[in-house]
């Protein structure tokens, strides 16, 4: 089986059974001070776009801001609708912007940052699924990883230097040939 990016190891019980144990590194920062002056200024960005979120429903407001290869960053934030399915996440937002603005420029990283209204988020939130697959998509048609950081509105950020970091069993153009 191959599996991008997460170290594997592998044992085989009595029964012949192969377990596979997939493992992936991920960095925690106490603050945003701590990380190197380029990715504070891409979460600052996040947290910008996070207070100009659309979250009349849920209350939940997440702002994104990705950081391409020109230098250029393209932020995106939730979009809520009373029907529910036609929202959009924050990441999608602005990588699908990112996808459609700048189309042969590669994604560095992307910075998340996300909270309630009604309560201060300290906890890092991490990408839904949906956007990990969106995001996954651009790391394989890129061919180079794009780091993750996510954080609450406050407190710890985690980094990830790779969407298969979060996301190991990806689904890809690969299946579909």
């Amino acid at each position: 089986m191959d599996l991008p990016s997460a170290s594997e190891t592998s044992t085989t019980n009595i029964s012949g059974l192969k377990k596979i144990k997939i493992e992936a590194e991920l960095e925690l920062y106490n603050s945003v001070n701590e990380l190197p002056v380029t990715f504070q200024n891409l979460m600052f960005k996040a947290q910008e776009a996070r207070n100009k979120a659309y979250a009349p429903y849920s209350h939940f407001k997440v702002g994104a801001a990705i950081l391409l290869d020109n230098g250029e960053i393209v932020m995106g934030n939730n979009q809520e609708n009373a029907a529910f399915p036609s929202g959009l996440c924050a990441e999608r937002v602005a990588v699908f912007q990112a996808g459609a603005a700048f189309p042969e420029v590669p994604m560095v990283a992307l910075a998340i940052s996300a909270g309630s209204i009604k309560k201060v988020n300290k906890t890092p939130i991490p990408p839904c699924g949906a956007c990990r697959q969106s995001l996954a998509e651009y790391e394989v048609k890129q061919g180079s990883s794009i780091t993750i950081l996510f954080m609450g509105e406050q407190g710890q950020v985690v980094k990830a230097a790779a969407v298969k970091d979060l996301l190991p069993l990806i689904f890809d153009r690969s299946y579909l040939k």
